[in-house]
């Protein structure tokens, strides 16, 4: 039986994404990256001017904001419609100032407390692929079907170099692979819910895989 719930964990630039996506156009699922509800709460706060320093209010923040997901409205090339309080932010969650902030945010306890359970309503509906780094040990445990996909930081990295030259624009591999080590650094080292395996987890090494090899092999697990 296809199973209903997936859960894609992994560290940053993995392929998560990626393969998350694939499979939710493969099987006709909703494909939900959970990364954007901590980009949907930090934008939030830096539009409503709240010092992202402050824990506790940026905590209440995502505790008293609905934050969903819902299958990609218009053919822009997003993945899905990020929704806050019915407002589509889908775009605004890639601003420059979320990306070098969310790591911080996402570290608070309170917000991923908050988050965790808003993932999970939306995880529970089923028919869905979701991607994160915690979803296979916190947010969804009883997911039916756990990946964790790892890469080395280097591979990982150089991955990333080659994305971003591939958009024309121009990179420093040194700063990519620092940056990809200090996230790892963060996400493990977090007191709330570290990035790790779980215990019934497919774990798959993608160094020696291309993104085909991958997807086939978690499309075979999952017939």
């Amino acid at each position: 039986m296809t199973p209903s719930i997936i859960a894609i964990d992994g560290p940053a630039a993995s392929g998560k994404s990626t393969l998350g996506l694939r499979l939710a156009h493969a099987l006709s699922y909703l494909f939900f990256d959970t990364g954007v509800m901590y980009r949907a709460v930090t934008w939030l706060a830096l539009n409503r001017g709240i010092d992202l320093n402050d824990e506790d209010t940026v905590a209440s923040l995502a505790e008293k904001t609905q934050i969903d997901v819902a299958p990609a409205s218009t053919s822009d090339g997003r993945a899905c419609d990020v929704l806050v309080e019915g407002k589509d932010i889908t775009w605004e969650t890639r601003l420059p100032e979320v990306e070098s902030n969310v790591s911080a945010v996402s570290a608070y306890r309170g917000v991923r407390r908050a988050l965790s359970q808003q993932q999970r309503r939306i995880g529970l509906r089923g028919k869905i692929v979701m991607v994160g780094r915690d979803i296979g040990t916190v947010v969804l445990p009883e997911a039916d079907l756990k990946i964790y996909l790892d890469a080395s930081a280097e591979q990982r990295a150089t991955r990333r170099y080659h994305e971003i030259l591939l958009r024309g624009a121009s990179a420093n591999y040194d700063e990519i692979l620092a940056k990809v080590i200090e996230r790892d650094r963060i996400d493990s080292t977090r007191d709330v819910a570290p990035l790790k395996v779980a215990d019934d987890a497919v774990v798959i090494d993608s160094d020696q895989m291309n993104a085909d090899e991958v997807f086939e092999k978690v499309m075979a697990l999952c017939k």
